[in-house]
């Protein structure tokens, strides 16, 4: 069988397993507690086709690198803890029918977003092709960048986690109620630019590879930058109508892309 084909029937799995789990628990955040897991092991799966190919050795330490990050600061967060699911989902379920949330559920938070983790891995399977080009300058330069992109996300989250551990502990009606400061003085989300760059650097294999500038494997990060410019539109909605304030500094600060506060 065609490794794609196998991983496609992961997929489907996968997807079915979260909207059972899904309707059954009345939890929502399956999905997301599978995404720093499936990745990697799509992309060791299409690696272990490639006859130990360096560029697709590197192409999966940098996945379990990347998933191992992820999976480690969702965890403390209390991600895979029961009632860990994620605060959207259930002021989506309050502002939905329950029919139409059901909806929701089956086709963009099991189905849509499964299909897109299978999708992230793709470049993997496009580089695995026995015709693939020998490692290049692109290569090594798509590593340094995912590289880069990732100590940059690991120190926004971890100065988000610094400073939500500082709120709670000096109680909800004290301090800044959001962060300022670190890499969030130059973007309102550095984590969630770094997270979709990382992606696109990732693609860049696939083109090393020899499948041209623009392949198949293109869906996945065009398809996560849709999703992550909905989510943060979504998010910070949420967050302004808890805090009013949050509008100043949306105006003063870039919303992905780091740039220099307009103050």
């Amino acid at each position: 069988m065609d490794p794609l084909h196998a991983a496609s029937l992961a997929c489907l799995g996968a997807a079915t397993l979260c909207w059972l789990l899904g309707a059954l628990t009345r939890e929502y955040s399956w999905v997301d507690r599978l995404w720093s897991i499936l990745p990697p092991a799509y992309v060791a799966w299409f690696a272990s086709h490639s006859h130990c190919d360096p560029r697709l050795t590197v192409m999966t330490i940098l996945a379990v690198l990347w998933g191992a990050r992820l999976t480690f600061n969702f965890a403390r967060k209390g991600g895979y803890a029961p009632g860990g699911e994620d605060y959207r989902w259930v002021e989506l379920r309050r502002r939905l029918s329950p029919p139409l949330f059901a909806a929701f559920n089956l086709v963009f938070i099991a189905f849509f977003q499964n299909i897109l983790l299978l999708l992230l891995a793709a470049p993997a399977y496009v580089a695995a092709t026995p015709e693939a080009a020998p490692w290049g300058s692109l290569d090594t330069l798509a590593t340094i960048v995912f590289l880069l992109l990732l100590a940059g996300e690991t120190i926004a989250d971890q100065q988000q986690w610094r400073f939500q551990n500082a709120k709670r502990d000096r109680g909800a009606a004290y301090g800044p109620k959001f962060l300022t400061q670190g890499l969030f003085r130059y973007s309102r989300h550095p984590n969630f630019f770094c997270e979709v760059s990382m992606w696109w650097t990732f693609y860049a294999f696939s083109v090393a590879s020899g499948a041209g500038l623009v392949n198949v494997a293109i869906i996945g990060p065009v398809l996560l930058t849709l999703l992550f410019h909905g989510s943060t539109t979504f998010t910070e909605q949420l967050t302004r109508a808890k805090y009013p304030n949050y509008a100043d500094y949306q105006r003063s600060t870039s919303r992905l892309i780091p740039w220099f506060p307009r103050r």
